[in-house]
């Protein structure tokens, strides 16, 4: 069933569905910093625009179970949910998100482009709105390779210009694409050789070489500690935590951001809201996906706007007082060889590449 007949469907039973004050909202977030950010850039300039009080639940990791929950009880009690890609393209496909229409419910770029060109590839999914770009990527210890500073990723396969331990995630997604692109794959070609034994094979060969050099790490914060300890050369992590190791801890580590991965997280609004907070939900959209908001964010966190409008409106971090754009993945310096994250490949092969990945790590 389609999203959009569900949201029909249950639009008939939802004025029921949680007697929610018409003055406000509930929307859905990461908590933390993210939270903050967020905040100050959408909900309270929303706020005092609208007179909607906005109120935070700081639920997205959860957010499948619960509006899964929520739509069996018939009773949607949040307005919009923020949460990353790969499980905003679960909510659409299970019918629990409405479609959106990018050029009618998304504000158009201050030069008149359409919102579907101006987000471009990065509305992977009929019900997805994007907010930020972040991406996995390798910092690395600058007083630890020399008069060379890596420029490729490839460096860190490269253990005789690189010689020292390295870090990587516990896990085949982005280790694997990594392990290809260095073994002479084309970026184009990735998925198509990694959806093969063979190709999974080669990409395992690969890391094998490197393998007695690496800490496995599982939690963001481990590769950014390493560095700060000195106990690593170069590691993978999320582009956020390196830029606090970087220009918060002031540690002598740099980024790489060669082939970085970029993964997507943004908006949803549930199906089965009634009519008028479906309104009120998509006014908030219009206005905090709109081109300034989207820039404004990076005052408070280095994760990239999603709309290529908004990167030349990047400016100083509200804190530091540093320029933010040096620091963004989707900076265009930053971006010139990127890698987006193929979210259908991985929902479809995730759960065996990842037992061959994990038996392979315990060799």
């Amino acid at each position: 069933m389609k999203p959009t007949k569900t949201l029909l469907t249950a639009a008939a039973l939802a004025t029921a569905a949680g007697a929610v004050s018409a003055e406000e909202m509930t929307i859905v977030s990461w908590g933390g910093a993210y939270s903050k950010s967020q905040l100050k850039a959408y909900h309270e300039p929303y706020s005092e625009k609208s007179g909607i009080t906005i109120l935070n639940d700081d639920s997205s990791a959860e957010a499948v179970a619960k509006l899964r929950a929520m739509n069996e009880a018939g009773n949607i009690t949040w307005d919009v949910v923020d949460v990353v890609a790969a499980d905003a393209i679960r909510l659409c496909d299970e019918g629990l998100a409405m479609e959106i229409d990018p050029d009618t419910m998304l504000a158009p770029a201050p030069d008149g482009t359409s919102a579907a060109d101006d987000f471009g590839d990065l509305l992977v999914s009929d019900c997805f709105i994007p907010q930020i770009v972040y991406s996995t990527t390798f910092g690395y210890r600058t007083d630890l390779v020399g008069d060379t500073p890596p420029s490729d990723v490839c460096a860190v396969f490269d253990l005789e210009t690189y010689p020292g331990k390295r870090s990587l995630e516990k896990r085949a997604i982005n280790n694997m694409e990594w392990a290809l692109i260095c073994d002479g794959v084309a970026k184009d070609d990735v998925y198509d050789v990694l959806a093969t034994p063979e190709g999974q094979d080669q990409a395992l060969a690969k890391l094998g070489t490197i393998k007695d050099n690496v800490v496995w790490w599982s939690a963001g914060a481990d590769t950014p500690q390493l560095l700060a300890d000195g106990e690593i050369i170069m590691g993978s992590t999320y582009n956020g935590r390196l830029f606090s190791v970087i220009e918060e801890q002031k540690q002598p580590v740099a980024m790489l951001w060669d082939a970085q991965i970029f993964d997507l997280d943004g908006w949803i609004i549930p199906a089965g809201l009634s009519e008028e907070r479906q309104q009120r939900a998509l006014d908030y959209i219009m206005f905090a996906t709109d081109t300034q908001r989207l820039a404004d964010q990076a005052k408070y966190i280095s994760y990239g706007p999603a709309r290529a409008s908004s990167a030349p409106l990047v400016g100083q971090h509200a804190d530091l007082g540093i320029d933010m754009a040096p620091h963004m993945p989707t900076d265009p310096e930053n971006a010139k060889n990127t890698f987006l994250y193929n979210y259908e490949f991985w929902a479809d092969y995730r759960d065996d590449i990842e037992a061959k990945f994990q038996a392979w790590l315990a060799q």
